[in-house]
């Protein structure tokens, strides 16, 4: 399994915390159909900025996640999807903070990693970290060297073995 990128965002729609593992995949080949509508061999949009690449990926998961819950109703909820390139995980706490995960096609649901993410890594070195912040005003994000080596550790040793 691959892991891509994971991604943190508050209740405020920031991106609080984010670590790129391995950058996503891109097609190649001859000079066919791409699905986004593009050429094999034609140029290529310029890459996102990191800033940039958060917020698509926070206005897709609101996106799809308002969807979910008019089409299904309040009980229903938004775990993953699946495009041809990558796979997207979603987990959303109580108190409205947003764990993103991007890994490749194959791997099944992480929302159960996701949650232990948030229950053994964010709460024991984030929120009970008398140092850092309540709220992260203006993007700040999580500045803690054990929580940042704690999730380099977790990913390494439970989903890329």
């Amino acid at each position: 399994m691959v892991v891509y990128s994971f991604y943190i965002f508050d209740r405020h729609a920031e991106c609080i915390y984010k670590k790129k593992w391995a950058p996503r995949p891109t097609s190649t080949g001859s000079k066919s159909q791409q699905p986004n509508g593009l050429l094999d061999g034609a140029p290529q949009p310029k890459a996102l900025s990191a800033e940039d690449d958060a917020k698509l990926i926070f206005g897709t998961i609101f996106s799809l996640r308002n969807m979910v819950r008019k089409l299904g109703g309040e009980d229903d909820r938004f775990i993953s999807y699946r495009t041809g390139h990558y796979k997207l995980h979603y987990y959303e706490t109580p108190t409205s903070l947003k764990f993103v995960m991007v890994t490749d096609t194959k791997t099944n649901n992480l929302r159960i990693v996701l949650h232990q993410i948030y229950v053994s890594l964010y709460v024991e070195f984030v929120v009970k970290n008398p140092l850092s912040p309540i709220e992260h005003p203006g993007g700040i994000g999580v500045n803690c060297e054990l929580f940042e080596l704690g999730v380099e550790q977790f990913v390494n040793a439970s989903l890329m073995s």
